[in-house]
């Protein structure tokens, strides 16, 4: 399987090293991080990623409007909402604004991989 393109988004630098490490020796490579919404926005439509992880709560423009924007703009690219809230409501939000799947920053080191992989096979079947 060829290597998939991933895009980072949190305000937090010790965050985006976190998901880095996480997705270090996998078939992932990160081609970008972003800071806000807004910067999230203009590197997906910059850089194609496959895959855009987003956290949900940012400076500038939140990961719910990126997500809606980014779906407008880019409706291939797949994106996974990164919280630390682990709420249904928070999740049902998610998936409004287009998110293809939530999951909690407490759950990412053992669960991110096994989710970019599902949100990229359901659109290859």
């Amino acid at each position: 399987m060829s290597e998939r393109r991933v895009l980072i988004v949190d305000d937090h630098e010790v965050v985006r090293r976190g998901l880095r490490d996480i997705l270090s020796g996998s078939n992932f490579k990160v081609c970008g991080e972003a800071e806000n919404g807004q910067e999230a926005l203009e590197q997906t439509l910059k850089l194609k990623p496959d895959v855009v992880l987003l956290d949900m709560s940012m400076p500038v423009m939140t990961g719910l409007q990126a997500a809606t924007k980014i779906r407008q703009l880019a409706p291939e690219t797949k994106i996974i909402m990164v919280s630390m809230h682990d709420s249904p409501q928070m999740v049902e939000e998610s998936r409004t604004a287009g998110a293809d799947a939530y999951l909690t920053k407490m759950s990412a080191a053992r669960d991110l991989l096994s989710t970019m992989e599902g949100v990229l096979n359901k659109g290859s079947n």
